[in-house]
């Protein structure tokens, strides 16, 4: 995973990947485990995609 940080603003963590700020928790401890469940997604094989059942980023088919 790139480089991230954890920067707590206020009474929140902000978590950054580079100078982006990429979401906002209330405690550190969640910060640390969404970021290491992020990065065992990110090295698993992507799943095949089906035709069947459109997922997120595929156009649904138009209706009469």
């Amino acid at each position: 995973m790139k480089r991230y940080s954890i920067v707590r603003i206020g009474s929140e963590y902000v978590v950054q990947a580079g100078k982006t700020s990429i979401l906002k928790v209330s405690s550190r401890r969640e910060a640390d485990k969404l970021i290491t469940d992020a990065a065992e997604l990110l090295q698993q094989e992507p799943a095949p995609v089906s035709d069947e059942h459109p997922s997120i980023g595929h156009e649904a088919p138009e209706l009469p």
